[in-house]
């Protein structure tokens, strides 16, 4: 058996589930059974409908339990998303892995406790790397580590701090230095997330060194909200594109966006490389909830290392 704890909005939940979801494929009927455990970090996590649409999202055919009280997370002293734990057929922890990673001795764990069953059981080759910067020679750099918004847990860089659960005027100048986001315009500070409190210049700066940068953002007032990126000063390109941005075109310049419709974690920016950057979001009306920067720096190819050491 193998127990997957996840949820929805972390990023690095979402680059194993592809994982997951092939084992359960692969194994289902060697007699393996997958369950996912979604033990959200938000509280809108916890609410059924949005862990329904993130599992047909990403394609997931085995059973997920909602975790929402934590109570399977304390009954494993779990204490990170992701978490696999491998269970034998007489119900041993028998393997354990945190984090993204070491796909392929996973799975090999999982057919030496199929083959203690069934000695005789016929299994496929260990499966491919479903992505490039999985394979043996890429390089995973030290990346600016999560970075929350809500006063509960969050770093401002604002000289004034947190105005802690009230909307107030944040401004800033000087230096802007990682692991800490800063604030300009009315914003509203909760323990959980940080929300643009009325129409104007309202901005997140942040900056970071990885290859992607992501962000939990949900649009509580209204069924949607644009809400404009710029890196280093500039829109994005299509090459730093993901799937989440679009672009459009006004008075003659073009600009980068990302359009939220519902709670999750966006892909704001992928650069293809490891790099420090200054990231920019402009959010110009009320209602945009921010709650989570996530960074990730898994390249392909060693070179990548040498020219980055090289800098």
């Amino acid at each position: 058996m193998v127990i997957d704890f996840w949820d929805y909005t972390c990023v690095n939940c979402l680059r194993t589930l592809p994982y997951v979801q092939a084992w359960h494929r692969r194994y289902q009927d060697k007699g393996l059974v997958v369950i996912g455990v979604h033990t959200p970090e938000f509280t809108f996590a916890q609410y059924e409908a949005n862990v329904e649409r993130g599992i047909r999202e990403h394609g997931l055919t085995y059973p997920v339990v909602l975790d929402n009280n934590r109570e399977l997370w304390q009954a494993f002293a779990n204490r990170c998303w992701p978490t696999k734990y491998l269970l034998d057929g007489d119900g041993y922890l028998r393997f354990v892995h945190f984090g993204e990673g070491s796909y392929a001795e996973t799975e090999q764990a999982i057919q030496e406790l199929l083959r203690e069953i069934n000695p005789q059981v016929s299994l496929p080759p260990i499966m491919m790397a479903v992505r490039a910067e999985d394979q043996p020679g890429a390089v995973c750099l030290p990346a600016s580590p999560e970075l929350y918004l809500g006063y509960g847990r969050g770093r401002i860089g604002n000289a004034e701090g947190f105005q802690q659960d009230a909307i107030a005027h944040y401004r800033f100048d000087g230096a802007i230095e990682e692991g800490c986001f800063y604030a300009q315009g009315r914003w509203a500070s909760t323990a959980e997330y940080f929300e643009s409190g009325e129409q104007g210049d309202n901005r997140l700066v942040v900056r970071y060194s990885a290859a992607a940068a992501n962000l939990v953002l949900a649009s509580p007032r209204s069924p949607s909200y644009a809400v404009i990126l710029r890196q280093d000063g500039r829109p994005l390109t299509a090459a730093q594109a993901t799937a989440d941005v679009r672009f459009s075109k006004s008075g003659g310049s073009e600009e980068s966006y990302v359009v939220v419709d519902r709670a999750r974690m966006y892909a704001l920016v992928d650069n293809h490389q490891f790099g420090t950057h200054t990231l920019e979001l402009l959010c110009p009306q009320a209602g945009l909830a921010a709650f989570a920067f996530t960074f990730t720096s898994c390249v392909e190819g060693a070179a990548v290392l040498g020219s980055w050491a090289a800098r």
